[in-house]
């Protein structure tokens, strides 16, 4: 009885072994095709991995077709009924959401290369998101100097030395 289980059990993960196996080799042949279709655009990928996807009922892209125009990679297309997304073309980089008119037509969800987890769908988010980003490199800028500014008791002592020899 005890055999017949554990030849169950490596069946089962033998199974799952090959499904990962299956699993990560098509993730490299996506990612390799993607790198051979970036390559002649040179830029820069700030995202690991992501995802876009159009609301086909909110779309207003018979309209106007700003998304696809404001694309850098040309992923978004027009095609019958609606805008297509070339997913190894995206480069997650958000000006379709900027360029939309529509609110939450056009979601991106992206993760960064230190893991964080970004998700917009309106142009306010985006800006929004950007300025935290922003905000926060200033801040780690600022504690890397810091020590190179003078302190508020340096200031007082000299503008003090000053006033007195007035």
């Amino acid at each position: 009885m005890k055999q017949m289980s554990d030849v169950k059990e490596q069946r089962r993960s033998s199974a799952a072994d090959i499904f990962q196996l299956l699993t990560e080799t098509a993730e490299k042949e996506n990612r390799k095709r993607r790198q051979e279709l970036l390559a002649p655009l040179d830029l820069t990928e700030f995202f690991v991995d992501g995802s876009v996807s159009i609301n086909q009922r909110t779309c207003r892209g018979v309209d106007c077709k700003l998304c696809i125009k404001a694309c850098p990679t040309n992923a978004l297309f027009w095609k019958v009924g609606g805008v297509g997304i070339t997913a190894e073309l995206c480069i997650y980089c958000g000006a379709c959401v900027l360029s939309c008119i529509v609110d939450d037509c056009i979601k991106v969800e992206r993760k960064r290369q230190g893991g964080e987890y970004e998700k917009f769908s309106r142009p306010n988010d985006f800006t929004a998101l950007q300025h935290r980003i922003n905000a926060k490199k200033r801040h780690e800028r600022i504690e890397e100097i810091k020590d190179l500014l003078p302190k508020p008791e340096d200031y007082l002592k000299k503008r003090r030395s000053e006033a007195k020899e007035k």
